[in-house]
């Protein structure tokens, strides 16, 4: 019998067919680890709600994919399982959740590439050396601007990846923001008490022998695709109006001019692949934009806002090429 996976609800909202729901729990694909909060008899079946425990990043990401990988994996276009593509990386969520033979990590943020490539060949000491920074001591505002300081003129990568973290996990929200110096600049965070991501770098750590990365324009990653490669993109996203406010995660924007060609390249590259996928914001100008790829939308939650109540749903789209 085939396994399926235990995907159906995900913060309340359906996103496979119901049918899916019923199965017997030997049946459920081992590739995830899961937790059953609620069963109900079915007849010969059971009812099983599960929550995703795929392998989680290890970085707090504006923007991250982890609560969308039950959505963005059921609509991959194939499922061929060769080499996962991710042009905008950004905390690796969907690599980390989902099992490929290979994957091709980039990200035009230095920064982060950095840390990922220091993780994958120092291993275990380099996740030694990061907590170091995780003590009460630093975890005030004198000391957080002091270490944003030194991590701002440290040339040291080492150093530099450690104090990413530290950044990472005190700063504000998790954002991962220059100015046009390429200076990190988001304010203390102000959290009781910091959470270290041991046991998720050791997830990272798990598949980094399968993990090639690079840093560069996603144009130059596109035009490595082969045939039995699967691209996931998630780039910075259009602004929801003129007016809106946009997030710089590098010193380079990303303006619609590059949304614009980065469509182009998803339709002149999915031919010869096994299929390319974009998230965006679902507006007049990305509807636009990808009006040759299959639509389909979903709801998300905002966490960036400071009030929670600030915090609205907004419509998201997945472009599928294929």
């Amino acid at each position: 019998m085939e396994l399926i996976s235990p995907i159906t609800y995900w913060n309340g909202k359906v996103l496979l067919d119901l049918d899916s729901l019923y199965t017997r729990p030997q049946n459920i694909n081992p590739l995830y680890s899961s937790r059953c909060f609620g069963t109900i008899p079915s007849q010969s079946t059971t009812l099983i709600l599960c929550i995703l425990m795929a392998s989680k990043p290890f970085l707090k990401w504006a923007g991250g994919k982890h609560k969308l990988v039950p959505f963005i994996e059921h609509n991959l276009p194939t499922p061929t399982r060769k080499r996962l593509i991710e042009p905008f990386c950004g905390s690796a969520a969907l690599s980390l959740a989902l099992d490929f033979e290979h994957y091709l990590l980039n990200d035009i943020n230095a920064d982060l590439i950095g840390l990922f490539r220091i993780l994958k060949e120092e291993k275990s000491g380099f996740i030694d050396y990061a907590r170091s920074f995780f003590i009460s001591e630093n975890n005030s505002d004198s000391r957080f601007y002091e270490l944003r300081e030194q991590f701002n003129f440290s040339k040291n990568l080492h150093e530099r990846s450690a104090l990413f973290i530290y950044l990472n996990r005190h700063a504000f929200n998790g954002l991962c923001r220059y100015n046009s110096k390429g200076v990190f600049n988001v304010p203390f965070g102000r959290y009781k008490s910091p959470y270290f991501p041991q046991q998720e770098m050791e997830g990272f750590i798990q598949k980094s022998d399968r993990v090639e990365l690079m840093c560069g324009d996603f144009q130059m990653i596109l035009s490595q695709t082969d045939n039995t490669d699967t691209v996931y993109c998630d780039p910075p996203y259009a602004p929801l109006s003129p007016t809106a406010s946009f997030t710089t995660y590098a010193k380079e924007s990303f303006n619609l001019d590059n949304q614009i060609r980065l469509a182009q390249s998803a339709q002149q590259i999915a031919p010869d692949s096994q299929g390319v996928l974009i998230s965006n914001h679902d507006t007049e100008f990305t509807r636009d934009i990808y009006s040759f790829a299959i639509l389909k939308t979903i709801e998300v939650q905002r966490n960036i806002a400071a009030k929670g109540s600030s915090r609205k749903k907004v419509g998201e789209l997945l472009a599928i090429y294929d």
